[in-house]
This record gives structure tokens, C-alpha cells and sequence, in this order.
């Protein structure tokens, strides 16, 4: 229960700052912004006004809206003309509506939420490294308390049914009363060597523990193994200034990473070979959190970054009913200097719903049977 409030916590902090990223850009250039939400409808009572916006609370507690004037026009009310594509000189249109705005103004607009995520995970790396975030010790950086880290455990594994977790501090290794050295290479090469149970002293959040693991074959390779990644993790604490610069480069450097792996699955999924195990929905996501929630403040304020990062990212793609899509569309407007009709577009955008809402369903399902 503690891991879903905190999820639910997570989750909602980073789409009202999405939602936030257009009503500010939207008022910004005088868009009528007819209702702020923090949760969804129905609503339980008004908690204020601000910029001429009615901020409401309602009450399924989760996430957030932001309801701009103009922006989702009813299908038999006319488009305004573009004139020189930039809806100038419209009569149809009311001066504070979205759909009055150059196309420019309206690109800005659908892509503030997506900037406000990033610009959320660039805040929350720089906090992190103020306070002390783990980190590889190959990074250039002054790193303190550096230990041997399980970074990842195979599912169904050796490993994981013995209860080792990703994060677990490795403080010593032994096989009938042999002690390996515990630097990732030779704990990895003492581990192949090993045909019989081994014992792991691990610490996680505090708590020493003592596990026993006995490797097999075919898990990776035709070597003896438990199913871990294993590297040498520190903590890296900054100075304010400091930590802002690399808070900035680790934002950029994991949004390129994480631009490449989802571009990947893409790319897989178009041509049928995507493999969805490897792809975490809400359920999967309340586990991830509990589990790195035993680790400490400082590893949930990195997880949050990073699906920050994720969900900019995913916003982005050119699909129907993303802020891609509409920026998408917004292009298609611009090329051909005609807009789209109110009622074809809401279509498409209630199928393109409708079609994440049933890949959802898909990886929620995947989920549970990880469950289970």
C-alpha cells in the first residue's frame, strides 16, 4: 500500500508539472485557460483562482488536468482559416481562444508540457547531487563510500529467489569457507568457478543479511551463474553550482539514452518482433518503487528524474492524442496551409486514445503474470 500511495504521489507530481508547463505558456500568450485540475472529475470544490484560471481539486486523486479554451474544437464548429497559416484575421475564432493563435504560439503551447518534465528532471539531478546520488565509480567525479553493487537481478533467477535485489551492497562472498574478493570482475569470475551454493552478506537500507545462492548453468552463457550485474557504486555529493551543470549533462546524456531505447522498441513493434517483458506499466512501476524505496531518498529522487525523462519523451512521439500527435498535426496544417477539420481530427485523436488505452491493458496484464 505504502509503495502505490508513493507511486500514485510520484505520478501525479510529474503530470501536474507537465500540465503546469501549458497553462504557463499558454496564459503567457493570452490563452484562456478555463480550469487547472489536480485529480479528475468530478470535482470536489474550487481552491482558488490565479492568471484568471479556476484551480480545482476533484476527487479521483491521481494526476492532473489543464482545460484550454479552443484547443479540442467541437466537431461542427468551423476551423478558422489559416489565412497565412497562422489564423490571422479570423472572425470565428475568439481572441483568447487557442485555435486564434499563429501556429507557432500552438506548437509552443503543446510542447511547454514536455519541457516542463525535462526541466523537472534537470531540478530533481541537481538536488540529488547536492544531497548524494549513487554513482559508478568510473564517472570523473569525487565519489565517497564506494562498494561493490548488485545493479541488476534477472527475474526468476538464482539470484532473485533467494531474495538478492538490485541495490544490495555486497560485503562478502564466500563458498565453503572461501572468501572471494569482492570487486565486481572477480566476485563475477569466482561465481562462474562455483558449482556449489554460495553465501552473500549484503546490506540493504541498513540491515545486514545473509543469502544463500546456488548458480546454474544456461542463465548467461554456458557458465555457472545467479543472474546479477554487479559494479562499483559511491555517493557523489556537489556543491550547488556544480550540481546544476551535471545535473543538466546527466538529464541530457539519459534523454539521449532513453530516446534510443524507446526509437528501438519502436522500430521492433513495426517490424513484430517487440518483446513487451521487458516494458513496465503501472503495476510493474508500484514494484520498482517498492523496491527502491528500501534503498533510500536519494535513489527515488533519481527513479523520479528518470520518468520524468520518460514520459517527455513518450509525449513527444508523433501519435494521436499525444502532444507529438498534435504537434504533428500542427505541421500537417503548416505544409498545406489548410486546417484540419474539427471532426476528422477528434477522431483520429479518440482512436489514437483508444489505442494506448488498450496497450496499457496489455502491459498491465504483462505485469501481473511477471507477478505471478
Amino acid at each position: 500500500m505504502v509503495s502505490l500511495i508513493i507511486f500514485i504521489i510520484i505520478l501525479s507530481a510529474l503530470i501536474i508539472v507537465h500540465e503546469l508547463g501549458h497553462f504557463l505558456v499558454a496564459r503567457k500568450f493570452g490563452i484562456r485557460v478555463e480550469e487547472f485540475g489536480l485529480g479528475f472529475p468530478p470535482r470536489a470544490k474550487k481552491l482558488f483562482t490565479w492568471k484568471g484560471t479556476p484551480f480545482t481539486l476533484n476527487w479521483l486523486p491521481f494526476g492532473g488536468f489543464v482545460k484550454i479554451f479552443g484547443e479540442n474544437p467541437e466537431a461542427d464548429t468551423p476551423s478558422p482559416p489559416l489565412g497565412n497559416y497562422r489564423g490571422e484575421g479570423s472572425v470565428r475564432a475568439p481572441a483568447d481562444s487557442f485555435q486564434s493563435k499563429n501556429r507557432g504560439i500552438q506548437s509552443a503551447v503543446l510542447v511547454a508540457g514536455v519541457v516542463g518534465n525535462f526541466l523537472f528532471a534537470w531540478f530533481l539531478f541537481s538536488l540529488g547531487f547536492v544531497i548524494g546520488l549513487p554513482a559508478p565509480a568510473d564517472l570523473s567525479l569525487p565519489i565517497e563510500n564506494a562498494r561493490t553493487v548488485i545493479t541488476t537481478v534477472l527475474p526468476a533467477s538464482p539470484a532473485s529467489l533467494a531474495g538478492l535485489k538490485s541495490g544490495d551492497a555486497i560485503i562478502s562472498l564466500s563458498r565453503d569457507g572461501v572468501y572471494s574478493a569482492i570487486s565486481p570482475e572477480e566476485a563475477a569470475s569466482f561465481i562462474a568457478l562455483s558449482p556449489t551454493s554460495l553465501t552473500f552478506e549484503v546490506e540493504r537500507n541498513g540491515q545486514i543479511s545473509t543469502k544463500t545462492v546456488t548458480p546454474e548453468e544456461g542463465i548467461i552463457g554456458d557458465k555457472p551463474a545467479i543472474g546479477i550485474s554487479m559494479d562499483i557504486i559511491g555517493i557523489v555529493q556537489l556543491p550547488p553550482h556544480q550540481a546544476i551543470w551535471h545535473g543538466l549533462k546527466t538529464t541530457s546524456e539519459l534523454t539521449i539514452l532513453t530516446g534510443q531505447a524507446i526509437g528501438k522498441f519502436i522500430f521492433q513493434a513495426l517490424g513484430g518482433r517487440a518483446d513487451l517483458s521487458g516494458v513496465a506499466g503501472p503495476v510493474g512501476i508500484v514494484g520498482m518503487v517498492g523496491d527502491i524505496r528500501e534503498l533510500g531518498f536519494s535513489y527515488l529522487v533519481t527513479f523520479t528524474a528518470l520518468i520524468s525523462i520518460n514520459l517527455g519523451i513518450i509525449n513527444l512521439l508523433p501519435f494521436p492524442a499525444l502532444d507529438g500527435g498534435r504537434l504533428f498535426f500542427t505541421g500537417i496544417e503548416v505544409v498545406t496551409r489548410r486546417s484540419i477539420p474539427p471532426r476528422i481530427f477528434n477522431t483520429i485523436n479518440a482512436v489514437g486514445f483508444a489505442f494506448l488505452i488498450l496497450l496499457m491493458v496489455l502491459i498491465t496484464i504483462q505485469d501481473v503474470r511477471n507477478i505471478l
